[in-house]
């Protein structure tokens, strides 16, 4: 008996191990099927950060994977290679924290004034006012290679060496490059005459570098849209008016001077349904809620003040809140966020007060031909409870999967006090006598001289929006 039950618990004994045995490779099975199953989806999800390489026998067809099929190599279906993308300068380091440096290999200006057609008023000098044979005044040029110096890394917060990225660091800029990339594509600034400033710049920038037939068309859509095509790129950049996004009586381009603001609150549709097309979209709005109260009309009524209008009074922060809470409702129903890539633009300076630096009381940026030099210097006019509201707007935009990069260019304007055309730009109406008397009082603290800083404003642009 003793000796059978020997033998029956060997026999148990080796059951037990063929079943460990069994139950471990069905163990193995599962894990490898898991792994091969999700490694793709779990690489995928990083995909913006990791590029992966796959050597397998089969084909593999995933857009986000690069296939490696040299048939001398010996291959495995397990076998994984990854490649660090390299990161671009966008994921590296903070562009818009910075101070503005000499440069002596600096590239700007980037184009000749006089070659630029585009400028429409934007020169530093009205060529009105200069005589023949007399070199025009252009103080925004005095400092040639005045450079903006992008800020601090962002490795510094994970304890990497600390650094300046240097503009010129970086390869010069190369407007055939951005050509090639910009074909077949619609770039659309919308907002007030700031980014038609910025949008003048990128013309400027780009038509040196676009061969063969050129147009720009101003006036359509009752003067609302601005365009500039190139017909052998199938390139669109244009312009659209409207300064305070939503409808308001600003909204004739040329017939808007009022002592007061009234908007139509919920009513963007009439200027957004022109801009869904764009493949590129860059807003802004500031400088229209600087009044201290803004009028929400109630009624159908005018926007421009008639008999039996009714309206209710806001002060200016909370209406630019209210608006780009419209603006963001609008964005996220009717923008395809897998095509179209959007920006807004910060807030800019206006040296329209020369205390601020020093200067005297009742002037502004006339004669100005030298930057503020210090970096911490912050204009008095420059609302940042408006920079926090468009950040946190922006902010919640996203955590709902809607991208709208900021391009902060509020720090990068404060020191250019020199960089804006004062009494010395081309206006719509020619100077009164008395204006000529009172230069000061005359002069636009508001837009800014090309060439000039809004070509910074669009090199930055650029690198955002093609960081590769």
């Amino acid at each position: 008996m003793g000796k059978k039950h020997h033998s029956m618990e060997s026999w148990d004994t080796k059951t037990m191990f063929h079943c460990s045995i069994i139950m471990f490779f069905l163990c193995g099975v599962a894990t490898l099927t898991f792994y091969r199953n999700n490694s793709n989806q779990e690489f995928g999800a990083t995909s913006s950060n990791v590029k992966i390489t796959l050597t397998t026998t089969d084909a593999i067809t995933n857009p986000n994977i690069d296939t490696d099929t040299n048939s001398n190599a010996q291959v495995f279906d397990h076998q994984i290679r990854l490649k660090i993308a390299p990161l671009s300068l966008t994921d590296t380091c903070d562009l818009f924290s910075g101070k503005w440096v000499h440069d002596n290999q600096s590239h700007y200006p980037l184009y000749n004034e006089d070659e630029c057609p585009y400028l429409h008023g934007w020169r530093g000098f009205d060529p009105r006012l200069v005589q023949k044979g007399q070199r025009p005044y252009r103080p925004h040029l005095r400092y040639p290679a005045l450079d903006w110096s992008s800020g601090r890394f962002r490795g510094e917060s994970m304890g990497w060496p600390s650094g300046q990225l240097m503009a010129r660091g970086r390869c010069p800029f190369d407007g055939k490059a951005i050509v090639e990339r910009l074909r077949g594509i619609r770039l659309l600034f919308v907002g007030d005459s700031v980014n038609r400033n910025q949008w003048n710049s990128m013309m400027c920038m780009l038509h040196s570098s676009i061969p063969g037939k050129k147009r720009v068309s101003m006036g359509a859509l009752n003067g609302t849209l601005y365009s500039f095509r190139a017909s052998d790129y199938n390139i669109s950049i244009d312009y659209y008016w409207a300064p305070m996004l939503v409808e308001s009586n600003g909204d004739d381009p040329s017939n808007h001077r009022h002592d007061h603001r009234t908007i139509r609150l919920k009513s963007i549709e009439k200027h957004a349904k022109h801009w869904v097309d764009a493949d590129i979209l860059v807003f802004n709005t500031y400088l229209w809620w600087r009044l201290p109260l803004i009028k929400l009309l109630k009624s159908n009524g005018s926007l421009l003040g008639r008999p039996n209008q009714m309206y209710y009074e806001v002060d200016n922060i909370r209406a630019y809140k209210m608006v780009l809470q419209t603006w963001s409702r609008w964005v996220r129903t009717h923008i395809d966020h897998s095509k179209t890539k959007m920006f807004f633009m910060g807030l800019t300076a206006t040296h329209s007060r020369a205390t601020d630096w020093g200067g005297n009381k009742n002037e502004g940026c006339y004669g100005e031909i030298e930057p503020v030099m210090d970096d911490q210097f912050w204009e008095s006019g420059t609302d940042q409870k408006m920079l926090r509201i468009l950040e946190s707007l922006l902010n919640k935009l996203q955590s709902k999967g809607v991208n709208v990069k900021l391009i902060n260019i509020t720090q990068l304007t404060q020191c250019r006090k020199d960089a804006h055309p004062s009494v010395h730009r081309k206006l719509w109406r020619p100077l009164t006598e008395d204006q000529k008397r009172n230069p000061q009082r005359a002069s636009d603290c508001t837009h800014w001289c090309l060439p000039g800083v809004p070509d910074i404003w669009n090199e930055l642009l650029l690198a955002y929006i093609f960081p590769a």
